[in-house]
């Protein structure tokens, strides 16, 4: 029976209820904590992190269990905790403050602020004890506490000069004139070059992430024939993390980042953002160079989420955690004695393939990979004996999965299935991306009509960020070009309208927080791409496709404005904004938009033929019988195409010039 409980029990978020029963008095962040700080007159102990975090884990076992900071805690602060994955308008604001006091940032975040939300000190993870030249946490507080009663004015003061740092930065005004390089996108090819890792591929040294966007932008920059080396590039960098231990190859997947140069040692947490990225990524290598081994990872990485990160009615989980039995990677380690039981005879070979060894590598066990070896598609053999060790390892403890449903990263993920469903002409991926859109409309929307960021338990919860928003932007004209269903485009031009009037900055760019936000320090406005592209980075991109496809000339002004804004970071640090740079290629450069009249074999022919290559530069319309008249509300330009001797009929403008309807589409392959 627990001892304790306090106010986070009442919440769904996975991290907030872990720490429901800790001695520490949390509460959620609401009111009534900032309430409680002014009538107590105490500073705020903030605690921000994610359920999968495993420092987190190990400073909840070390200090948030225990009595002793729990008593400081309790008595001198007034402790708030925050699901950095539920608020990312709060985890944004405080990562700013971190980053700027202490140089870096990261989870679990500690800050301390006053009952106005001003911060006055920043880190990240704190030991129980001093110890190794790092400050503990009873140290600190006691310290901070004593400070508060006896040189409050300081701490208050600090706090707000910290506060006018930030808001100063996040309140810059941009520069809309600034001319763009000529050679932008070159010179952004260029420098991932220089940070290119020749031997293992990614960018950078150890630790490694996937930064999956960066390889989507030089994808696209290849199709263009810009840059040298960029297909180069990506593809060194797919296949070495496929091959080494950041890939699951046993039960599939992608882990959060590699904690070495070469890919071997993952952080063994797994998220859904890195593997929906992760599937476009390899979807798109293989529509242009038709790999076979890219086919296999999308299909495989998605029989994981499938497998493991879906809901009963299709929405998709957030994470898995990287720790059972309190040991990071257990779950996915094995020893080589273990390999030989599991498969017997055959396990000698598969040993050697995978380069499992009596020594192990990795703190005396095993993570499996292909380092050093040919890349290729495992035969049946292989996959028999993946399926073998999947159903032992299934046996072991299982992994914590954050269950709950992040309509950003959902969207995401419905991106993926629609990618991938374009790339192998597969209806089963498709289906599962309208399911999971259709889980989103059907209980992600609030009362108000406004999207919500989580759902859990039947509870939705916040009121939607710009990032909810421009990712279901972008996944539901994926869904249009895919399906060619007026109603996903319908519902684009709704998330437009809801961008311009919740999250509009009034200069060109786009708060990360809804107008009606007024719980927070300030409004944030994120445009750096980190782990996933931010929402304006994502906007900027979808802008530019729905003005594409649909001509609307506001819609055309709002990309142009956004782009303009972009211009100065692009050219002081193109890479920084990789996925904007997608939206900036897309506007620059020759594009081509497609207009198709004909009937249901027609629409067969075009998935066989054009959905299934790599075209960034193409946008699709469709009309049958059925939906022909009713789409011309939304795209006005399309009203006098008519089907030319009365069978179907393909329109093909080029670069803002429009070439002699024709009635083969090969004529149309042939002119992209």
């Amino acid at each position: 029976m627990d001892i304790y409980t306090n106010k986070l029990i009442d919440e769904t978020s996975p991290y907030l209820l872990q720490h429901a029963h800790n001695p520490v008095n949390w509460f959620p962040w609401d009111e009534d904590a900032f309430e409680l700080a002014k009538t107590e007159d105490k500073p705020i102990f903030l605690s921000i992190g994610y359920s999968t975090c495993h420092w987190c884990h190990v400073m909840a076992e070390e200090s948030f269990e225990d009595e002793d900071v729990a008593k400081l805690l309790n008595e001198h602060f007034v402790s708030i905790k925050v699901d950095r994955e539920e608020r990312p308008d709060i985890d944004s604001i405080y990562m700013e403050v971190t980053q700027a006091l202490t140089g870096s940032g990261g989870w679990p975040m500690t800050v301390i602020i006053t009952p106005d939300k001003k911060p006055f000190y920043a880190g990240t993870y704190f030991p129980k004890e001093s110890k190794y030249g790092r400050v503990g946490i009873i140290e600190l507080l006691s310290t901070i506490a004593d400070k508060w009663e006896s040189n409050r004015d300081e701490l208050i003061d600090s706090s707000n000069k910290i506060t006018d740092v930030v808001r100063k930065y996040n309140n810059v005004n941009y520069n809309t004139d600034t001319v763009l390089k000529d050679d932008i996108v070159d010179n952004a090819v260029r420098d991932l070059k220089r940070s290119f890792d020749i031997e293992y591929g990614g960018f950078g040294s150890a630790p490694k992430f996937p930064t999956p966007h960066k390889i989507l932008f030089l994808l696209h920059a290849y199709k263009l024939g810009i840059g040298d080396s960029a297909l180069e590039m990506a593809e060194k960098t797919l296949l070495s993390m496929y091959s080494g231990g950041l890939y699951d190859h046993i039960g599939y997947g992608f882990s959060r980042y590699s904690t070495d140069a070469k890919w071997l040692v993952p952080h063994f947490e797994k998220m859904l953002y890195d593997n929906a990225l992760l599937i476009i990524a390899y979807s798109e290598a293989y529509q242009i160079t038709k790999k076979p081994i890219y086919k296999y990872i999308v299909d495989s990485t998605i029989d994981y989420i499938k497998n493991e990160m879906t809901n009963e009615n299709g929405g998709f989980y957030s994470a898995q955690d990287a720790d059972s039995e309190g040991v990071e990677g257990k779950y996915y380690t094995w020893s080589y004695d273990e390999v030989i039981d599991i498969l017997g005879d055959s396990g000698l070979e598969f040993s050697e393939k995978y380069n499992i060894t009596q020594k192990g590598n990795f703190e005396g066990s095993n993570i499996l990979n292909l380092i050093g070896k040919d890349i290729e598609v495992p035969d049946t053999k292989l996959q028999s004996q993946f399926k073998k060790l999947y159903e032992y390892r299934k046996n072991r403890m299982k992994l914590h999965t954050d269950d709950k449903i992040l309509l950003s990263w959902n969207a995401m993920m419905i991106t993926a299935l629609v990618k991938s469903a374009k790339a192998f002409n597969n209806d089963d991926y498709l289906e599962s991306a309208i399911n999971a859109y259709d889980f989103i409309k059907t209980n992600m929307i609030n009362e108000n009509g406004i999207l919500g960021i989580s759902y859990r338990e039947g509870k939705l919860s916040g009121d939607g960020l710009l990032d909810d928003y421009s990712y279901l932007l972008w996944a539901s004209i994926e869904l249009y070009e895919s399906t060619f269903d007026k109603n996903y485009l319908e519902d684009s031009m709704e998330l437009y309208n809801a961008i311009q009037e919740m999250f509009y900055d009034g200069k060109g760019a786009y708060y990360l927080s809804p107008s009606n936000a007024s719980d927070l320090l300030y409004r944030p406005r994120e445009f750096y791409d980190g782990a996933t592209p931010s929402g304006n980075s994502v906007l900027a991109y979808a802008l530019v496709k729905l003005h594409k496809i649909t001509g609307n000339i506001e819609i055309k002004n709002s990309a142009d404005k956004l782009l303009s804004i972009y211009s100065s970071m692009f050219n002081s640090n193109a890479t920084a904004h990789a996925f904007a740079l997608k939206g900036l290629l897309l506007d620059m450069y020759k594009s081509s938009e497609l207009v198709a009249k004909g009937n249901d074999a027609t629409l067969s022919e075009i998935k066989e033929k054009i959905l299934v290559e790599y075209n960034p530069q193409l946008s699709i319309i469709y009309m049958n019988s059925e939906s022909g008249d009713k789409i011309d509300d939304l795209i006005v330009f399309v009203k006098e195409y008519k089907n030319v001797y009365d069978t179907q009929t393909f329109y093909l403008c080029q670069n803002y010039t429009c070439l002699n309807p024709v009635n083969n589409l090969e004529d149309i392959v042939n002119n992209l």
